[in-house]
C-alpha cells in the first residue's frame, strides 16, 4: 500500500529518466555483463547506457526508432539486446540475480518449490507464431512462467495461445529441472491436474504437483494460497508498457523482455536492502 513513507522509498528523483539505473543497481548487474575483448576495436559504448536504454524501452513501450538521442545509437542498443538474447545472457543473469536476492533474504539460493501459471496476451501485426485461446478469447501468445514462492521468475516459456497449459508445462518444467535440480514441488491451478503431466515428466526426476482449488461456493475473485504470488507477478509485468501486449515477431524476444522485467524488479529491491 502506498503511504508517504513507502512512496518516498521508491522516488527516483535526480535521474535523467526514472528508468535509469542508480549506482547501487548498476553495481549488482555490472559484474555479470561481458568484459571488453582483448582483441579487435576497443569498446567505446557504455554498457550502463545500453542497459539504461533497454530499461527505458521496457518501461515506456516506445518503438526502437523513438529511443531518445541521449542514449547510444538505436542500432548499437539493438545489437547488444539481440546478441544478449541469442546467447541467453538475460536468462543467466536472471538466475544469478534471483539467487543473490534469495541469499540476501537468508533463504536457500536454489528454491525447492515453485508456482506455475500462464497469461494469454494479444499480439500485434508484426507476425510470428500465434494462436487462439478460446477460453480467454485472445489471439496471440501465452507467457508461461514458474516463480518461487515469493513471485520471482525462475523460468519462462512463450508459446502460441492455442497450446494448452498442461502440454506446454512439460518442456517448461523439464527446462526448470536442468536449472534447479532441487526444485521438486509445484503449486498449480486445476488445469494442471491429472496423471498425464506427471507421466510426461517422469524421465527428468520426481515431481509433486499440488493443485490449489478455489473454495467451494466462491464466485469471482478469490485470493488463493500460494497461487496469488504468480498472479502478482503478472501484475508487475503490466506496469512495463513493453509487456502490455506481445509486440515481438519472435517468441525468444518476448522471453528476453520478461527476464529483463524480473531483473529490474529484483535489483531495485536489492539496492534498497544494501543502502
Amino acid at each position: 500500500m502506498w503511504t508517504e513513507i513507502t512512496r518516498a522509498n521508491y522516488e527516483r528523483r535526480g535521474q535523467r529518466y526514472a528508468s535509469d539505473l542508480t549506482n547501487e543497481e548498476w553495481d549488482l548487474i555490472a559484474p555479470h555483463l561481458p568484459e571488453r575483448r582483448e582483441r579487435g576495436r576497443p569498446r567505446t559504448t557504455s554498457l550502463r547506457e545500453v542497459v539504461n536504454a533497454i530499461l527505458y524501452l521496457l518501461r515506456t513501450g516506445c518503438p526502437w526508432r523513438f529511443l531518445p538521442s541521449d542514449f547510444p545509437p538505436r542500432s548499437t542498443v539493438q545489437r547488444y539486446f539481440y546478441a544478449w538474447r541469442d546467447n541467453e545472457l538475460w536468462r543467466g543473469l536472471n538466475r544469478r540475480i534471483v539467487e543473490q536476492h534469495r541469499q540476501a533474504q537468508a533463504r536457500s539460493a536454489t528454491p525447492s518449490a515453485g508456482v506455475i501459471d500462464s497469461q494469454s496476451v494479444a499480439t500485434t501485426q508484426v507476425g510470428g507464431p500465434r494462436g487462439l485461446d478460446p477460453f480467454k478469447r485472445i489471439k496471440g501468445r501465452k507467457r508461461h512462467i514458474v516463480t518461487d514462492t515469493d513471485g520471482l521468475v525462475l523460468d519462462v516459456l512463450v508459446h502460441p495461445a492455442n497450446i494448452q497449459d498442461v502440454h506446454a508445462a512439460v518442456p517448461l518444467l523439464q527446462s526448470l529441472r536442468r536449472i534447479y535440480p532441487d526444485l521438486t514441488h509445484i503449486f498449480a491451478d486445476r488445469v494442471y491436474r491429472g496423471p498425464k503431466l506427471l507421466e510426461k515428466l517422469k524421465d527428468c526426476g520426481p515431481w509433486s504437483i499440488e493443485i490449489v482449488q478455489r473454495p467451494p461456493g466462491v464466485k469471482g475473485f478469490a485470493l488463493l494460497p500460494r497461487r496469488w504470488v504468480v498472479e502478482r507477478t503478472f501484475a508487475w509485468f503490466g506496469r512495463r508498457r513493453r509487456l502490455a501486449k506481445d509486440f515481438e515477431a519472435k517468441q525468444e524476444t518476448q522471453t528476453a523482455w520478461i527476464y529483463i522485467a524480473n531483473i529490474e524488479l529484483i535489483i531495485r529491491r536489492q539496492a534498497k536492502l544494501t543502502k
